[in-house]
């Protein structure tokens, strides 16, 4: 089913349909598996929320797109995912936007475009496919425009949709200090204890802390991956992503058994700011790729913010110069969720150590203040340094003196504790 049609669809129509019933027989020799598997094709309760043939279109075209392909977000928006599917098999003219060489690249990635073997293999681990338009689907998404995912493979029992809408996004350098660790962990922790979910790139580093921070404490995490969902990268992260495919939730926007790039780690960073209500930058250098979350998070209105790190520190540079701009200063979880909760979520105001002598009226703080630090002195000098009267200075030592401040030494007056703050 596809929608927003042009008056391009009739020459869309008569350069696919050539080629596609000699393409179909193709289609059905070189795939294998029961199409009905489907990989999260039905809703938890049984029913289906997208047309069988865009879910297998859309499957498809993660094989042959890659994520964030502009020009193939405005054929999906123009033409819909079945048509665009159609013309790439097809032995017709390029689509508009790209030239020759492109469009037989592209053509050439559809030759290992199996839907049906994909969402077998995501069902395999327990998966399933989301299509823009599921009940499941994450609204938020939408806000990317043409670069929006063409479809998420999920892993894990979690509701996304639900997950997605009190979640934040903290994200770091990869080679962080103990500091950085820490303060990751910690805020993570906070953020789950009161009910948020933690989304991060399941990388090393921070993202690595973020998300251990969320699980330790019991609450929700989201892991956005830049390769399937079946597939555990970095390597050293194996025994994490399995756990939060477990206890919480993996995406991603490529097929089963696909391995990461260098883009593909950049593009993945767009989805991490759309999915979440603001983007947390805990340590990063100036040119760390978790800068390009935070612009993005920037571009789609979120809320960006970070933690401060010592100047002295490379791997604090990056996100001290995104404070200096724009960005919000934040120091924990209570902070984070002043920004990006509902009205009256404040955090705790912050105040230094309280002393004995906060507590104590102006006209007595002044007589104590008068009184010198070390030795003792009569009512009299008292009353001259503090500026007022010898009667009302006595009342108040008097005062100072039933409240443990002052002591009496005949006729004069001492600190109980010299120094006392």
């Amino acid at each position: 089913m596809s929608t927003g049609h042009t008056h391009g669809d009739e020459d869309l129509a008569g350069h696919v349909r050539s080629g596609e019933e000699r393409n179909a027989h193709e289609r059905r020799d070189s795939c294998s598996g029961d199409g009905d598997r489907g990989g999260g094709r039905w809703d938890r309760e049984g029913r289906n929320d997208t047309d069988d043939e865009e879910r297998l279109a859309r499957v498809a075209l993660t094989r042959i797109v890659e994520p964030g392909d502009e020009t193939a977000g405005r054929w999906l928006r123009t033409y819909g995912p079945q048509e665009v599917l159609a013309a790439l098999r097809s032995d017709g003219r390029p689509l508009p936007g790209v030239g020759e060489q492109r469009w037989a690249g592209l053509r050439s990635r559809t030759r290992r475009a199996c839907p049906e073997g994909d969402l077998a293999a995501v069902d395999a681990v327990g998966g399933r496919f989301l299509c823009p338009g599921d009940r499941e689907w994450p609204g938020q998404l939408d806000a990317l425009g043409v670069t929006r995912p063409i479809g998420l493979f999920v892993r894990g029992a979690p509701y996304l949709r639900f997950w997605a809408l009190r979640s934040v996004a903290v994200v770091g350098a990869r080679a962080c200090t103990e500091y950085g660790v820490h303060v990751a962990a910690v805020l993570s922790a906070g953020l789950a204890e009161r009910g948020w979910t933690v989304v991060s790139g399941a990388a090393y580093g921070i993202d690595g802390a973020a998300h251990r921070g969320a699980l330790a404490a019991g609450g929700a995490t989201i892991g956005v991956l830049a390769c399937g969902v079946d597939v555990a990268y970095p390597p050293g992260h194996g025994e994490l992503i399995r756990r939060i495919g477990e206890q919480g939730l993996l995406l991603a926007e490529l097929p089963p058994h696909d391995h990461p790039t260098r883009s593909r780690f950049v593009l993945r960073n767009r989805v991490i700011a759309a999915l979440t209500r603001g983007t947390v930058v805990v340590e990063a250098a100036l040119r760390s790729g978790s800068l390009s979350t935070a612009r993005h998070a920037r571009r789609l209105g979120r809320l960006v913010m970070g933690v401060p790190g010592p100047v002295t520190s490379g791997l604090s540079a990056g996100v001290n110069e995104l404070l200096r701009e724009e960005g919000c200063v934040i120091t924990d979880a209570a902070e984070v969720i002043e920004l990006v909760g509902s009205i009256g979520e404040l955090a705790p105001a912050r105040r230094g150590p309280s002393v004995p002598r906060d507590v104590l009226p102006g006209e007595a703080a002044l007589v104590l203040d008068a009184l010198p630090g070390r030795g003792a002195a009569d009512s009299t000098q008292v009353a001259q340094t503090a500026g007022i009267t010898p009667e009302a200075v006595l009342v108040r030592l008097k005062e100072l003196c039933a409240l443990g401040f002052v002591e009496r030494m005949g006729s004069r007056w001492k600190l109980s504790r010299p120094g006392l703050p």
